[in-house]
C-alpha cells in the first residue's frame, strides 16, 4: 500500500508556486503521491503535469474529472500530455459528477450516467493502451488515434459504477468510504467485476479526510462544516451510511499519530491499495505538516 495526499486547499485557492512548494514538501516527507481535484479555477491534468515535472519521483493524479461535458479524445490528449511531462507518473481519475454540476453548471441533462461511463471507458481504454480507437456508441464516438498509456481510475462507489469500473478501468477512487464500506461493498464488487472481465486485480485508491492534531474536537467541527455538502448527495449519503457513520465528518480520520496510523492500517486491511489524505489543512499549517510527517513515515515503513 502507498500513501499520498491531495493538494487542493480547503481554505483558499493555491497558486502554482505554492502548489509546487507543497508537492516538494510532501515528497520530502516521504509521501508517494499528490492528487488534484477538478475545479472551475484550474485544469487538474495540467496542474498535475506541472507539479510532476517540477517534483521528480512524485506520482501525480487527478481525482476526479467529471465525464459529462468532456470527450474521451480530449481527456486522453490531456492525460497523454501529463504523462509525457511527468515521465510516466500521471494517473487519470474520472468521475460521474453530480446532477447539480452537470445541469446547472454545464447545461447538460444528467441522463444515463452509467451508460455514458461505460461508453467513455470503452472509447478511452484503447486510446491509452494502444493509441488507436474506433468506437461508435449510442452516446459518443471516438475514432482518432492517439499515443499510449495512462492508468485510468474512476470515482465509483455505487454497484453499477463499480461493475463498469471493474470491467473497463484500472481501479476506483472512493471518497468518504470508510473501511467497512470498502471491505464489505466496494472492494468485493470491484474485484468480482474485474475477475469476470478477465482483468487484473483493480487498484483501490481511498481518499480520506484526515488530520493529525492535538485538538481533535475543533478539527472535527471544522470537518463537519467543510464536508457537510457531501451529505446532500445521494451517492455519498449511501457510502457514508455503509461506513457505519451518520455524517461525512464521522468518516474523517482525526486524532494523534497513534490514532491516525491505526486508521490507515484499517484502510489497508479493508483492501485499499493506496490511501490519499485530503483536507489535511483543516487544522492549520502546523497540523498539516504534522500529518504529512506521519504519512511519510508510514509510507516509508518507519
Amino acid at each position: 500500500m502507498t500513501i499520498g495526499v491531495t493538494l487542493s486547499s480547503t481554505a483558499y485557492q493555491l497558486s502554482i508556486d505554492s502548489t509546487v512548494r507543497l508537492a516538494r514538501e510532501a515528497h520530502d516527507a516521504g509521501l508517494r503521491s499528490a492528487w488534484f481535484g477538478q475545479t472551475f479555477s484550474y485544469d487538474s491534468p495540467q496542474l498535475a503535469a506541472i507539479v510532476g515535472r517540477e517534483v521528480p519521483g512524485l506520482q501525480v493524479g487527478t481525482s476526479a474529472i467529471p465525464i459529462f461535458g468532456r470527450h474521451p479524445l480530449l481527456v486522453s490528449s490531456q492525460a497523454q500530455t501529463a504523462q509525457a511531462a511527468t515521465g510516466g507518473r500521471y494517473h487519470l481519475g474520472l468521475a460521474l459528477g453530480t446532477r447539480h454540476l452537470t445541469e446547472d453548471g454545464f447545461g447538460i441533462p444528467y441522463e444515463r450516467p452509467i451508460a455514458l461511463l461505460r461508453e467513455f471507458l470503452t472509447a478511452l481504454r484503447p486510446l491509452v493502451e494502444t493509441g488507436v480507437a474506433d468506437f461508435h456508441g449510442e452516446l459518443l464516438t471516438a475514432t482518432t488515434p492517439l499515443p499510449a498509456a495512462v492508468p485510468i481510475l474512476v470515482a465509483a462507489m455505487g454497484p453499477q459504477a463499480l461493475r463498469v469500473t471493474g470491467e473497463l478501468a484500472d481501479g476506483a477512487l472512493p471518497f468518504l468510504a470508510g473501511p467497512r464500506a470498502l471491505a464489505d461493498h466496494i472492494v468485493p464488487a470491484l474485484t468480482a467485476a474485474a475477475e469476470a472481465a478477465g482483468r487484473p486485480a483493480p487498484r483501490v485508491v481511498a481518499l480520506v479526510p484526515g488530520v493529525v492534531t492535538s485538538d481533535a474536537d475543533a478539527v472535527r467541527e471544522k470537518a463537519a462544516e467543510t464536508l457537510a455538502l457531501y451529505e446532500k448527495i445521494p451517492s455519498y449519503q449511501r457510502v457514508i451510511g455503509l461506513s457505519g457513520a451518520e455524517r461525512a465528518a464521522d468518516v474523517a480520520v482525526i486524532g494523534d499519530e497513534e490514532t491516525v496510523a491505526a486508521e490507515v492500517r484499517r484502510y489497508r486491511d479493508a483492501g485499499a491499495t493506496e490511501v490519499v489524505f485530503t483536507a489535511t489543512d483543516l487544522g492549520g499549517e502546523d497540523d498539516r505538516r504534522r500529518t504529512w510527517k506521519l504519512l511519510g513515515e508510514l509510507a516509508s515503513g518507519s
